[in-house]
């Protein structure tokens, strides 16, 4: 089985992240894999550079798997989460959630990308025709209740 996080420079498989969801009892898998665009704010979009304090993001990415599993039962979640220089249409993230029931997957799956904005450290670095901006990254406290409760009602809804 692979492992349920990692943060990584190299290029993210769909296939690893739901060989560490699969297993009996799963009724449902949910992937979401987040895409590198050629735009952004009316601007065009060149590359983009992900840079994280991996230790803590790998923490953080651990967290929200926790949070994910205690709140669906029978739930199991995985996310992948890419650093370095990434090309348009690369992916940044993956996340494959099991769960026993469809409705369950969908929702487990926003939420775990909904925290991810929240509390785990990677920033992005958007280069563009004519520039560059580094992107806002988690601005909640992971034992910040009400950001949670936030990510669980956009997930729920």
């Amino acid at each position: 089985m692979t492992s349920a996080t990692a943060i990584t420079s190299a290029p993210l498989s769909v296939e690893a992240v739901l060989r560490a969801v699969e297993g009996p009892g799963a009724g449902a898998v949910t992937t979401f894999v987040g895409l590198v665009r050629d735009h952004n704010v009316g601007r065009k979009v060149l590359w983009l550079d992900y840079e994280a304090y991996a230790p803590l993001a790998e923490k953080a990415l651990g967290l929200i798997v926790s949070e994910g599993e205690a709140h669906w039962s029978g739930a199991r979640l995985a996310i992948h989460h890419r650093t370095g220089r990434l090309e348009i249409g690369e992916a940044s993230v993956v996340i494959a959630v099991a769960t026993p029931h469809r409705a369950d997957a969908f929702a487990a799956c926003r939420y775990a990308i909904e925290r991810i904005k929240q509390i785990v450290p990677i920033w992005k670095h958007e280069h563009f025709e004519g520039g560059e901006v580094w992107i806002e990254g988690a601005t909640a406290d992971a034992n910040d209740e009400a950001a949670r409760d936030a990510a669980l009602k956009i997930a729920c809804a």
